[in-house]
């Protein structure tokens, strides 16, 4: 059983994104996980739940942002993504990454730190699309998916796998709720 960590979408948006994922069959991406930006991956998120409050204190001293998703974007042809722009989201993944402390091993086979690259992943071959398919989702995501909103982000959601890649909300965690001195 593991957990990550992600911020969400408004709900009209994540429904938008969930339509648009759903007109590939072979895209087995809603199955998985509701849409999503990962904030902190999988990497040192034990089932012990030891780090949660180390989460919830970091999460407590940074205050809501906004953030907004823009055009589609990929990673080789393997993955189609909205992009995401905000620095304070890459601020709240380095904050989340040193309170939980993973090893450089973990960091780097989840892509984190200097690596990480905050998206909202609308497709891959890895979950059932072919290398065609992301070009053409990642071409009508342009038109489709657009005006691309900005929202403030006031809480980050912990995802609990229930099944084997099967991922479920398990708590959200309210951003700001000390304030900084």
């Amino acid at each position: 059983m593991e957990y990550f960590i992600g911020i969400t979408p408004p709900d009209d948006y994540k429904a938008k994104i969930m339509a648009f994922r759903d007109r590939w069959s072979s895209n087995r991406l809603n199955e998985v996980v509701e849409p999503h930006i990962t904030v902190k991956a999988q990497g040192g998120l034990k089932v012990d739940l030891c780090w949660l409050e180390n989460v919830r204190q970091a999460c407590s001293l940074i205050q809501s942002f906004q953030l907004s998703l823009s055009e589609p974007g990929s990673f080789g042809s393997a993955v189609t993504f909205l992009s995401v722009e905000s620095s304070n989201v890459i601020d709240l993944h380095r904050r989340l990454v040193n309170a939980i402390s993973p090893s450089q091993e973990i960091l780097d086979q989840y892509f984190e730190m200097d690596q990480y690259h905050p998206h909202l992943t609308l497709g891959q071959t890895y979950w059932g699309l072919n290398e065609t398919e992301i070009d053409e989702m990642k071409l009508l995501a342009m038109n489709e998916l657009a005006p691309y909103p900005t929202f403030n982000v006031n809480f980050v959601r912990v995802y609990k796998e229930v099944e084997p890649n099967q991922y479920v909300p398990f708590v959200d965690i309210q951003l700001g709720t000390q304030k900084a001195e």
